[in-house]
């Protein structure tokens, strides 16, 4: 089944905790604190690969989770970092968020994007010994990985999109140029799903030609088989724009297409077309010219405008070469404008050491990205876990903050907001 839009949920594996650990060796009573590091956990990772061609692999395995880092051990041994939860994906795959933000946008064959991080392992009290703490009972929590719900979609990129209105012959000129095998037959709508099929012109030039399901007045709203479909378009170079030469209004024929195109999310009517009369068989040579002349009058200036039968062939091959010049000229031109608009992109980096504090009743909140950092690693359960995190809002300036502002005695400290623990001032 070919599955093109699907929703999952993506968890990255959770740090191992850091160990709180001391040596109990014979003959070494202070034998000194020897808590390893936890380990890693795993990213979620999305691959493009030509191997895959539909989502169909996640219409029933709705979460992807990767590993766990293990925890670390005694004798400063470091728990295991979790392997990467690589997935595979079509080549065209977008991956979007709740908001519509995009988070990944595989274009091209063994392409990766890290689209959920894993958690930092916490450090063992090994790693907080110095000259003046000479036994840290202080061992860190591993941090929890990523979390999102997003929505794959796969938009085809082809060389050559076929676009026309249901039975104008899509399917069966695929068939004809290409190997690719699509249902063809009498009534409307045989094509259910995108076919895809490479046209070999010559020994070095070849061009993967879409065939797009029959599109009908309406579907930019979802009418007819909707506007799924129109997603594939995005990424097509050229339209091969296909009419029934024995349409009885080729006008309205042409016209209906271009405004379903034109009403889509992003307008695609301008996207370089080749329009093309189908099924001439039986025609006259006077009535041929009669029905291109019409074509001629209502495409735009310098849109070329052909005649095929896919039966006997005819045209055929003309068609073929218009749409590897038209293919060529735009990817030149596209290389062209890519390279004069490369500009340096300069970002303003965030300081992570700012924080703030808000008074909420008899409740302090205070966020930050670095206080906040530290409140994930840290044991809230534990004495010397807290005493650490007091240690850095000192530090940090944020306590003094908070006891400028009137605090209290006794009144809580809230990190995070969602909160993620609680001290007591």
């Amino acid at each position: 089944m070919f599955v093109d839009k699907v929703q999952v949920s993506l968890k990255a594996g959770d740090g191992g905790n850091g160990a709180m650990s001391f040596q109990h060796q014979k003959f070494r009573p202070l034998g000194g604190p020897d808590g390893g590091d936890g380990g890693n956990g795993g990213d979620v990772v999305l691959v493009a690969s030509r191997n895959e061609n539909t989502l169909a692999a996640f219409r029933y395995k709705k979460l992807l989770k990767a590993g766990h880092g293990q925890p670390g051990t005694q004798t400063k041994r470091h728990g295991k970092s979790a392997a990467p939860l690589k997935i595979l994906v079509p080549i065209g795959t977008v991956m979007v968020d709740d908001s519509g933000e995009t988070i990944a946008d595989l274009t091209h064959d063994g392409q990766e994007v890290i689209v959920a991080r894993g958690g930092k392992g916490g450090f063992g009290n090994a790693h907080f010994t110095s000259s003046t703490r000479q036994a840290p009972r202080i061992a860190e929590k591993g941090e929890k990985g990523e979390e999102k719900a997003v929505t794959l979609e796969l938009k085809m990129i082809a060389d050559v999109g076929l676009i026309g209105l249901p039975n104008a012959g899509k399917s069966t000129l695929l068939s004809i140029v290409s190997h690719a095998k699509p249902e063809i037959a009498d009534y409307p709508f045989t094509t259910l799903h995108p076919n895809l099929g490479v046209v070999d012109l010559d020994k070095k030039t070849s061009l993967l030609f879409a065939d797009i399901p029959g599109l009908i007045a309406g579907a930019s709203q979802g009418k007819g088989l909707g506007d799924e479909f129109l997603r594939h378009v995005e990424r097509t170079s050229v339209l091969i724009h296909l009419i029934d030469a024995y349409n009885d209004d080729l006008k309205k024929a042409y016209q209906t297409i271009i405004g379903e195109l034109a009403a889509y999310k992003s307008d695609l009517s301008k996207r370089p077309q080749i329009v093309v009369l189908t099924k001439i068989d039986g025609l006259d040579k006077k009535e041929l010219a009669r029905k291109l002349k019409i074509l001629n009058k209502l495409v735009p200036k310098g849109t070329p405008v052909l005649a095929v039968s896919s039966v006997s062939s005819e045209g055929v091959k003309e068609l073929l070469r218009t749409s590897a010049k038209v293919v060529a000229k735009l990817h030149k031109k596209i290389a062209k404008e890519t390279k004069k608009d490369e500009l340096p992109v300069i970002s303003l980096k965030v300081d992570e050491s700012e924080w703030k504090v808000e008074k909420r009743g008899k409740t302090w909140i205070v966020t930050g990205k670095k206080i906040e950092h530290f409140a994930m690693r840290t044991r809230f359960e534990d004495y010397h876990g807290q005493q650490r995190l007091r240690d850095i809002m000192v530090k940090m300036r944020i306590i003094r903050e908070i006891t400028h502002q009137g605090a209290e005695p006794g009144q809580k400290i809230i990190i995070g907001d969602p909160k993620i623990g609680e001290l007591e001032y």
